[in-house]
């Protein structure tokens, strides 16, 4: 059973989600409203007649004051209808349902990667601190935070794929296997693995690694120096020298305590990096020709789409809100003070 106190904490949170959605909604109206991109001039072209251009600028509510526009906007995204798409012809909830998954596979592979060597060498750089390790850690993640991705991703792609041919191209599979795979998920390992087209999964794996490992690269020189930060704060600590004067060896005091009490922040890390990712994988989509989130909503910012590009911005908070919810979940769940 709850208690007053725990109800008055959920229903803060709820409060304060719901604040957070309007606030999103309105920011989203706004960008869309300011885009400079014509929307009517998208639909009907630049050799369309006062008429008609005036016809479709009704048709869009565009002649309507602002507020009552907001108001049949957020109407439309409560019932589910974000609108067309001008570039596909499709509702753009489907369009995002088809790419979304391409981007998710990519992000999820990357945050992988990210987490694998950024916690361990966060860890070695506070332990070694100011000896060589620490300053070869450091200076591979300055070196990851500070190249811009677009630019690794074109040396990358040169490099392993146009030199050494250890991984595939751009796009998510080989041209000739694009077809062969139902689509169930969308998920193109998991519908391959699912068809026991195992060709067409080594395909998309070996497109696939490359991407993610400098994705997951980019985002490990976050994690590296904020898990590097975290556990110096433990090592100071009285606990972790009363753990060493009772006989524990520098492992098990860094495993077994320290590394306990930083997991939770370790969590929030994750999470945002990860958003991050679903967020910033537009560049290294763009020069993978990578058919995702990312590369949609370039396509469609080009050209003005705005029902699109509403949508995709109004997704990306919507993620980033929540994983926040998520990490929140979970630190309590790993630390019942917080509960």
């Amino acid at each position: 059973m709850l208690t007053r106190t725990r109800t008055r904490s959920i229903a803060r949170q709820v409060g304060t989600i719901a604040v957070t959605l309007l606030g999103l909604l309105v920011l989203t109206f706004v960008i869309g409203r300011m885009m400079p991109a014509d929307p009517v001039r998208a639909i009907v072209g630049e050799e369309a007649t006062r008429d008609t251009y005036m016809q479709v600028y009704q048709q869009l509510g565009l002649d309507r004051p602002l507020v009552v526009q907001f108001f049949l906007y957020l109407r439309d995204v409560l019932t589910g209808d974000f609108g067309t798409s001008i570039r596909t012809g499709q509702p753009v909830i489907d369009d995002i349902i088809t790419v979304m998954p391409a981007t998710l596979e990519l992000a999820t592979l990357a945050i992988i990667i990210g987490a694998g060597l950024g916690i361990p060498l966060g860890v070695i750089a506070a332990v070694k601190k100011d000896r060589w390790q620490d300053h070869v850690i450091r200076v591979i993640s300055l070196a990851g935070h500070s190249m811009p991705i677009f630019w690794t991703g074109m040396i990358a792609l040169l490099i392993f794929y146009a030199w050494l041919g250890w991984v595939g191209g751009g796009g998510r599979m080989s041209d000739y296997f694009i077809g062969l795979v139902p689509p169930v998920t969308n998920f193109i390992l998991i519908d391959a693995a699912l068809a026991g087209e195992w060709d067409v999964f080594q395909s998309a794996l070996n497109h696939l690694i490359l991407p993610a490992s400098l994705l997951g690269y980019s985002s490990s020189a976050y994690i590296t120096r904020m898990t590097r930060s975290f556990m110096l704060d433990q090592i100071n600590q009285e606990y972790i020298t009363t753990a060493r004067v009772k006989g524990l060896s520098v492992r098990q005091t860094i495993w077994r305590h320290a590394f306990l009490n930083i997991r939770v922040q370790l969590v929030t890390i994750v999470a945002l990096a990860y958003g991050a990712l679903l967020e910033g994988a537009v560049l290294i989509e763009t020069v993978f020709s990578w058919p995702g989130f990312g590369q949609y909503l370039t396509s469609n910012l080009m050209i003005g789409d705005m029902n699109a590009v509403m949508t995709c911005v109004l997704l990306v908070g919507v993620i980033f809100i929540a994983l926040n919810l998520l990490s929140d979940v979970l630190y309590r769940v790993f630390d019942p003070r917080t509960r």
